[in-house]
């Protein structure tokens, strides 16, 4: 009797992170199937004994609040989003067991395209979607599930069909593909049908933990404040309306045939790398990065400019010549539209140390080859970095004076070495002398193999020497 009265040990003791004095109490209301369907998973993950290992994720909408309550790892995520981080999760810790815990409107909205993906893919996820037909927390609008007729907030005289269109059936939808295991639709109605979901949700999480396969499970569940009704009254809802519309049962089970998928990944060792990436040879010489190689370097850049000047070309160039002496480099390029006569730009770290992410915020170096970028990232830039700029085309000069500042005319230098395309390269040069954190007798070598158009090979090693000529003659 004990253990049936007692909260699972995959809740929190004291819900700290709920907002507000009262840390013992749930925030949902009465009435709302989410603490039920908490219990079930809650009790699930214990008797399997995979609490340490589980990840949750859930997103924007009443799904959020479950960080409050479950003592498992978890991730919050951006609206739609939980398959793709999930599946992110799952591939960097095939070990770990992953739970997409989503409401209607957001898997079935935004996220409509991220779960079909995942399940198509059959990633190792267990995806709870509680489908109450309403978006509960933002105000009750019309959900991609609510019913013909029904009265939301943004549908006053009812779901029509001719206006909002048929409510979708996710699980059938899920169910068409082939690589999910187990679809089923259940719900949180009266006792038997809490107990058959029990039933529901401990297959979905036995089948991730012994086979990592990927399970959908559907759960009709009341909102009686959206629904303007009492607890009862929702209840009633569910068991007599949304039935009839998303009908119970097992939508697809093959879980006694599915095999099972391994997720495991393969532990590279460096020396392996040649041979796995079919390069025969390399042309880095270890006696002459060895000196650069022990320097402690932690570099963040920011590289901005016109689309068209060579930015993402400029920060390809900085990474590939980083990773030749070793260093731990990545490149994050930002264009799209903009990339042809507006602004583009990318985030290029160098480090002797393991990166985190690749995205830079603040820039310990900005390159800005154009005033908008001057302008955008100069009070990025961290006290003591470096701004480098192009003073051919720029008409101010950066207003920090807790930064060292370097303008250098890169395009009139281009121009006067015949191609205006290879300021760019002026500025490598330029960027490198001055760091001193690369052999400049390497980066010239290795140019021909990150350049494409290898016939600019020359005239591109030319502009580094210039680069580095005209920092040698201000220092």
């Amino acid at each position: 009797m004990n253990k049936v009265l007692r909260k699972s040990d995959v809740f929190y003791d004291v819900y700290e992170r709920r907002p507000g004095a009262d840390k013992l109490t749930t925030t949902y209301c009465p009435g709302c199937g989410h603490g039920i369907l908490h219990k079930l998973i809650a009790e699930a993950l214990e008797d399997f004994g995979v609490q340490d290992r589980t990840i949750f994720i859930s997103p924007v909408g009443c799904s959020v609040f479950a960080y409050y309550y479950f003592h498992t790892g978890n991730v919050q995520v951006a609206h739609g989003r939980a398959p793709a981080v999930g599946t992110g999760l799952k591939r960097a810790n095939p070990n770990s067991i992953v739970i997409s815990y989503q409401g209607d409107g957001d898997l079935a909205a935004i996220g409509g395209l991220e779960i079909i993906n995942a399940a198509n893919r059959g990633e190792g996820l267990t995806v709870f979607f509680v489908n109450n037909a309403i978006y509960g927390m933002t105000g009750g609008q019309m959900a991609p599930t609510t019913l013909i007729g029904q009265i939301t907030m943004t549908t006053p005289l009812g779901r029509s069909v001719e206006n909002e269109g048929y409510p979708i059936h996710m699980s059938e939808i899920i169910a068409t593909l082939e690589a999910p295991v187990y679809v089923e639709r259940v719900m949180l109605g009266d006792t038997k049908s809490i107990m058959h979901t029990r039933k529901a949700v401990r297959k979905a999480l036995k089948i991730q933990i012994e086979k990592n396969g990927f399970s959908f499970i559907e759960v009709l569940s009341a909102c009686p404040s959206g629904w303007k009704m009492t607890p009862i009254q929702g209840e009633k809802w569910v068991t007599d309306t949304m039935t009839k519309y998303f009908p119970l049962g097992v939508i697809k089970d093959i879980s006694d045939t599915f095999e099972g998928r391994d997720f495991s990944r393969k532990n590279v060792e460096p020396s392996e790398l040649h041979e796995i990436l079919d390069i025969k040879e390399t042309r880095i010489d270890a006696e002459k990065i060895a000196p650069f190689i022990m320097k402690s370097v932690a570099e963040e850049i920011k590289i901005a400019g016109f689309g068209g000047q060579g930015v993402l070309s400029l920060g390809t160039v900085l990474s590939e010549m980083g990773m030749r002496h070793n260093y731990e480099v990545s490149w994050l390029p930002s264009y799209g539209p903009e990339m042809r006569g507006g602004t583009a730009n990318c985030s290029v770290k160098i480090s002797s140390k393991k990166i985190g992410s690749p995205v830079v915020a603040n820039p310990t170096i900005l390159i800005a080859m154009n005033r908008p970028s001057l302008d955008k990232f100069e009070t990025d830039v961290v006290s003591g970095g470096l701004i480098v700029y192009d003073s051919s085309l720029i008409d101010r000069a950066p207003t920090r004076t807790d930064v060292t500042v370097i303008p250098i005319p890169a395009t009139k230098m281009a121009d006067e070495l015949g191609n205006t395309k290879i300021a760019n390269m002026i500025i490598v040069g330029a960027l490198i002398k001055h760091l001193g954190i690369m052999s400049q007798e390497i980066v010239l070598d290795s140019l021909g193999d990150v350049l494409k158009r290898k016939k600019l090979v020359p005239l591109n090693q030319k502009a580094i020497l210039k680069g580095a000529e005209f920092i040698k003659n201000i220092k």
